[in-house]
């Protein structure tokens, strides 16, 4: 009678496995700790985080004002007193009710310091020395 010998398995086999699960256990406790999402980056994250969030906060400032601009620019909405005010700059032209006082462009200060009426021909000249009034 023949006898049945039993195989004993390999054990390199479980050893292969048990050696593969352990390194990738222990490439993932790395990433945990000290990856680009670990816990060793997360105050440069929450640094990051921050910073985006003012500049995120500064761009919607930028566009806030920029639809304002926009709104002020609507027909419908146009406040004749802004209106006028933009043409008079542009134009150098002033109403007859309106008060104007002119200033001295290197000291700031207004030309005729008591207030007074100037003469046409003090007006003038003031005028023809400065051109951009």
């Amino acid at each position: 009678m023949p006898t049945t010998r039993l195989k004993r398995p390999p054990i390199w086999r479980p050893l292969a496995l048990t050696v593969a699960l352990l390194g990738f256990q222990g490439y993932l406790g790395f990433s945990a700790i000290g990856g680009q999402f670990g816990i060793e980056n997360r105050t440069e994250i929450l640094i990051d985080i921050d910073q985006l969030k003012a500049k995120s906060a500064a761009l919607q400032a930028e566009i806030d004002e920029y639809r304002h601009r926009a709104t002020l620019m609507d027909p419908r909405r146009l406040d004749p007193d802004l209106v006028t005010e933009r043409a008079r700059s542009l134009l150098n032209m002033a109403n007859a009710d309106d008060i104007i006082v002119m200033v001295d462009k290197s000291s700031g200060q207004p030309i005729s310091s008591k207030f007074q009426e100037l003469t046409s021909d003090e007006l003038s000249a003031i005028i023809q020395r400065d051109s951009t009034l």
